[in-house]
């Protein structure tokens, strides 16, 4: 099925109040954003995907994990995929080389602490590398990454600066795929207007989902808790799945598993 089939990652950035932790919005009324995520839109995703019987990819920064264990356990229990994403959702490019490697560690070891598990992926908190971030990648071990955007449907290896072949795998990201730039709302610490049309993002996804299809791909969708967990917009991911399963040009995976059916094609 999986040489035909397009590849499907429903992918989850958990990173409840560690997000505004890194920007410096430590106020109840941010951080309560952040809980909403891991009270009300984990419970709201998780749902959703037992119901569809959909395998997701949760990434998760080490601050969510040693502040909701019982969250990212459910989510392990429910037969999810749980990838890194930084320690307390720092962007990598602002980060020394030692202070990197540290929050890469610490991230990893929270994970495992929680999970009994180290994870295969890696996405940066911010879609961004630092100069170090692919060795360092390499030196953890990490199997594949989802940050970068030299591609829309078709997965590559990474490249080092002087051109060579890293054994990285890259499921690219984009802003089209991403639930933030849509409905994020914020005044601070820059302004963001957010607040979408649902219906408009769902045309979006669907366009560039057939764009996937056509070349049997990867449709790497990106969504957070505390965003895509609004009661208006969990029925946007519930109308895209049934188009997707409706097509039937596509299969649900995790993004190990996607990065082992397409490198094997």
């Amino acid at each position: 099925m999986s040489e035909t089939k397009t590849q499907a990652t429903l992918t989850f950035d958990f990173d409840a109040e560690s997000l505004w932790m890194s920007l410096g919005q430590m106020s109840p009324q941010p951080m309560s954003r952040g809980k909403y995520g891991a009270q009300v839109g984990i419970e709201r995703i998780l749902s959703l995907l037992e119901r569809e019987s959909i395998p997701a990819t949760f990434f998760v920064p080490g601050e969510t994990a040693r502040r909701h264990p019982d969250k990212v356990r459910a989510i392990v229990d429910a037969g999810h995929e749980i990838g890194h994403h930084g320690d307390v959702h720092e962007a990598p490019a602002t980060l020394a080389i030692d202070e990197e490697r540290k929050c890469m560690a610490r991230g990893i070891e929270a994970l495992v602490d929680v999970t009994g598990k180290r994870p295969n992926g890696y996405r940066s908190p911010s879609w961004d590398f630092s100069e170090n971030t692919l060795g360092l990648l390499k030196e953890f071990e990490f199997e594949w990454d989802s940050s970068l955007m030299a591609d829309d449907f078709r997965i590559y290896e990474l490249e080092d600066a002087g051109g060579d072949g890293t054994g990285i795998t890259e499921l690219p990201v984009s802003y089209e795929l991403d639930d933030a730039p849509y409905y994020l709302f914020a005044f601070m610490p820059v302004y963001l207007a957010g607040m979408s049309d649902p219906d408009k993002v769902l045309r979006i996804w669907e366009s560039e989902y057939r764009g996937a299809a056509e070349i049997s791909g990867l449709f790497n969708l990106t969504m957070h808790p505390q965003i895509t967990g609004r009661y208006s917009r969990m029925q946007v991911l519930e109308r895209l799945i049934k188009t997707i399963k409706d097509s039937g040009q596509a299969e649900f995976v995790t993004c190990s598993d996607a990065v082992s059916n397409l490198k094997s094609r």
